[in-house]
């Protein structure tokens, strides 16, 4: 399968966000965590080595418990914050904003010491496209969210949004293209839908994702759906799918566009259970 992003696109993305971290202390790198590997760009450890930083494993509702753990301890490791989310409930959101008060808790203190009002911890937030960052943003900033003024951003077209008393988020595209190392992180960013279906064969493509779950979870496709051998080859299993789920054409043949279209769309919901593609 052709997939890619376009280089213009990258180098645009990657100016923006290098002008933006010259305004804040801190970044949140967003990652999906059913594939921490493949939603990131590498280039953000070089551009952020100057920064605070936090890893926010998105959707880790869907990610495997075990190897949300481990990737939580490989991040650790690098001497990074590692914080599992799911932006779209706002499971564990909170500890984003805590964390972020914690780092910064030492330099208030000795600005307070000096009879000098804490200034707002400003944030930025990145990830690839479609990894959920708009929904974090959202949730981070609430209701309550408002633009400030008279700061450097508000000059430049970006907007400033409070979050509580001691937090300012820059609302700016924060979006990072990865780079394909190999055909691998291609296609779990095609599985997991960061890559539009539309350039995309959904046949082809849930071909490769059964062979993919044979070897990190056979289990969900026997209990999802009822598949008598799972050694069989990954069309054959597509046609089972089909089958089970009563996608039958003219003729008594599997529907097998519609196969794939289900199977696509119950991976990616978490109806196969919580899988992770990667691990550390």
């Amino acid at each position: 399968m052709d997939i890619h992003w376009y280089p213009g696109h990258m180098v645009k993305a990657k100016k923006d966000i290098e002008n933006s971290l010259k305004l804040v202390d801190i970044v949140i790198e967003l990652l999906d965590a059913r594939i921490p590997r493949s939603s990131r760009n590498p280039d953000i450890d070089d551009m952020c080595r100057n920064k605070y930083r936090i890893i926010a494993l998105n959707k880790s509702d869907l990610s495997d418990k075990d190897a949300n753990a481990a990737w939580n301890k490989y991040f650790t490791d690098k001497g990074l914050i590692c914080i599992q989310i799911d932006s779209l409930s706002g499971k564990g959101v909170r500890n984003i904003v805590k964390s972020m008060n914690n780092l910064f808790k030492d330099r208030d203190k000795k600005l307070k010491d000096k009879g000098i009002v804490s200034k707002p911890i400003r944030a930025l937030v990145v990830g690839i496209p479609n990894v959920g960052k708009s929904s974090l943003i959202n949730r981070l900033s609430g209701r309550t969210s408002a633009k400030t003024g008279n700061k450097p951003g508000v000059t430049m077209g970006k907007q400033w949004i409070k979050i509580g008393g001691s937090l300012e988020l820059l609302d700016t595209p924060g979006i990072l293209y990865p780079k394909f190392e190999n055909d691998e992180a291609g296609l779990n960013l095609a599985f997991t839908g960061a890559i539009k279906d539309e350039v995309i064969n959904r046949e082809e493509l849930a071909v490769k994702l059964i062979k993919r779950l044979k070897e990190v979870s056979p289990g969900s496709l026997v209990s999802r759906y009822k598949i008598k051998d799972i050694e069989s080859e990954p069309l054959d299993i597509l046609n089972q799918i089909g089958d089970r789920r009563g996608c039958i054409i003219r003729g008594g043949n599997i529907d097998i566009e519609k196969a794939s279209n289900i199977l696509i769309d119950e991976f990616r919901s978490g109806k196969l259970g919580a899988i992770s593609l990667e691990r550390p």
